[in-house]
């Protein structure tokens, strides 16, 4: 093959390889285009399923309002329920002063409803008996997506009593059960009613309304803690107690082994 040949043939393949880039940046672009056009009906399904699981959750949801009546009637008539629950959660716990707990023991009722449309938003409301903190009957939080679709809430306004406004009191270091906090703590539980800062962002009303309020009564139940730990330290106390006595009663034997011994030799000095 000659020299030009070659030149013509290399520059034949160079010619040749740019034709196929060619092609396949255009099939790039074809496959690019057909990507987008199904990532839109998936995009269109996902949509429609919203609405129908939409539609389920609003029916199943009006289905449970008279158990959750039920269950509230029969809440009713555990005294300090309310309390004892908020007390044994421990996210909400970690939120709760001594004196927010004593006035929490005048919570008789708590109600969640979420909207008709559920993407909406939802109302929290606490139920109050008479009590020596504040003059409202309910108070209550709300959470709504407001028309550009960002979230807000707004809450009932706490008619306090002359000096028992907990909003303005601090160093609550500890709960009602002496048990001191890991890290420092809010003012109050009930700052909670006036933060408004982030309302897409509340975590204790998502802990309430999501955790909970579908079941309290797991909460409720939970065994406290420091009388587990009590319970513990007393066995232990006992234990070590029966130890003392044990290595006592084995160092009495051992004297009286001693003593016998010693009483033995006598009696043989004394028969020769």
């Amino acid at each position: 093959m000659s020299a030009s040949a070659a030149k013509v043939s290399k520059k034949e393949l160079n010619s040749n390889h740019d034709g196929a880039d060619e092609t396949s940046e255009k099939e790039q672009q074809e496959a690019i285009e057909h990507i987008d056009e199904v990532q839109n009906e998936i995009d269109r399904l996902n949509e429609q399923a919203s609405e129908e699981i939409l539609k389920v959750e609003q029916k199943y949801n009006k289905l449970r309002q008279p158990f959750f009546q039920k269950r509230s009637e029969l809440i009713a008539k555990i005294p300090n329920f309310w309390v004892t629950t908020f007390v044994n959660h421990p996210q909400v716990s970690a939120l709760l002063g001594e004196e927010d707990e004593e006035a929490l023991h005048y919570l008789s009722r708590v109600e969640v409803t979420e909207f008709e449309d559920i993407k909406s938003g939802y109302r929290i409301d606490f139920y109050f008996d008479e009590n020596p903190y504040f003059e409202n009957k309910v108070l209550s939080k709300e959470f709504h997506l407001n028309e550009s679709g960002d979230p807000s809430s707004k809450s009932t306004e706490i008619k306090w009593k002359s000096g028992k406004d907990l909003t303005k009191r601090s160093g609550q270091t500890q709960n009602k059960a002496g048990r001191k906090r890991q890290h420092e703590e809010p003012e109050s539980f009930f700052t909670w009613f006036t933060d408004h800062a982030d309302a897409g962002a509340d975590e204790l009303g998502e802990v309430i309304k999501d955790d909970i309020w579908p079941n309290p009564l797991q909460y409720y139940l939970v065994p406290d803690m420091d009388d587990e730990e009590g319970e513990g330290e007393e066995d232990e106390e006992d234990e070590e107690g029966l130890e003392d006595i044990d290595e006592e009663g084995d160092e009495d034997g051992e004297e009286d082994e001693e003593d016998d011994g010693e009483d033995g030799e006598d009696d043989e000095g004394e028969d020769d």
